[in-house]
C-alpha cells in the first residue's frame, strides 16, 4: 500500500506533473496530467482534496494507508 502522506505531498508539490498518479500506478492519467499541467490545475486540486478525504485509490482499487 502507498502512504497517504507521501502521495499527498507529491500531489501538492508535483501534482501538475502527475507524479502522484504515476506513484499509485495510474500511468495513463499520469501522462494526461503531465501533458496538460494537471488538467490546468483543476485536476490537481480535485486529486489533492480526494487524497485528504481518503477517497483517492490506487489503480487496483486499494485505499491509501
Amino acid at each position: 500500500m502507498k502512504s497517504k502522506l507521501v502521495v499527498a505531498l507529491l500531489c501538492f508539490f508535483l501534482g501538475w506533473l502527475g507524479v502522484h498518479r504515476f506513484c499509485v500506478g495510474k500511468i495513463g492519467t499520469g501522462i494526461i496530467w503531465l501533458l496538460t499541467g494537471g488538467l490546468f490545475g483543476i485536476g490537481v486540486l480535485v486529486d489533492f482534496i480526494m487524497i485528504l478525504l481518503g477517497k483517492f485509490k490506487t489503480k487496483s482499487g486499494a485505499k491509501l494507508s
